[in-house]
């Protein structure tokens, strides 16, 4: 019975990551462009998310600065809290916010980040979960959302990081060429 309950948490995180793989392809695809575009003008990745999807974040600048699946020269990312205060003393035009939410938290420290993020004239990419949706009110017209559309956090979460893994995939790939 309790091997049954964990091979479906397997099913279920795969059913969702197989179903959703051509929707979030494009979006993630167009992230990537605009993490390029940033990064090479001279601009930086400000990096943050709210719970869980904070650690998200961090993990993702990390690997930005330190290299995913190849050696490569660092990448301008910073990891900083979900507040307007971290984008106001850090931001500078053409910086790109990535913002990542699962569950909806914090919705309104969410949402003054993103305006202080478009107040400096910044790009703003939020990777969100269906229970988020309201950030999305949020965005310019310039802007991008990825969104999972699941409301339950814990497979938002796990497809999340497959994202964000993906899109430094392409921003890899973007900037040094396929490697095969």
């Amino acid at each position: 019975m309790l091997e049954q309950r964990i091979q479906q948490q397997f099913f279920e995180g795969a059913d969702l990551q197989y179903q959703t793989a051509e929707s979030l392809a494009r979006p993630i695809a167009l992230a990537a462009g605009a993490v390029v575009d940033a990064l090479t003008a001279g601009s930086k990745l400000l990096l943050c998310g709210t719970g869980a999807a904070g650690e998200l974040a961090r993990h993702t600048a990390a690997l930005l600065v330190g290299g995913f699946e190849r050696e490569r020269p660092p990448l301008a990312a910073i990891a900083i809290r979900p507040e307007p205060r971290s984008v106001q003393a850090l931001g500078l035009p053409g910086d790109l916010l990535l913002l990542v939410d699962a569950a909806g938290g914090e919705l309104d420290a969410c949402m003054a980040t993103v305006r202080a993020a478009q107040g400096k004239d910044m790009t703003v990419v939020l990777v969100l979960g269906s229970s988020s949706d309201g950030l999305r009110e949020t965005l310019a017209e310039t802007d991008l959302s990825i969104t999972v559309p699941h409301e339950r956090t814990s497979r938002v979460l796990e497809s999340q990081l497959l994202v964000l893994h993906a899109l430094i995939d392409a921003v890899e790939a973007q900037l040094m060429g396929d490697p095969e």
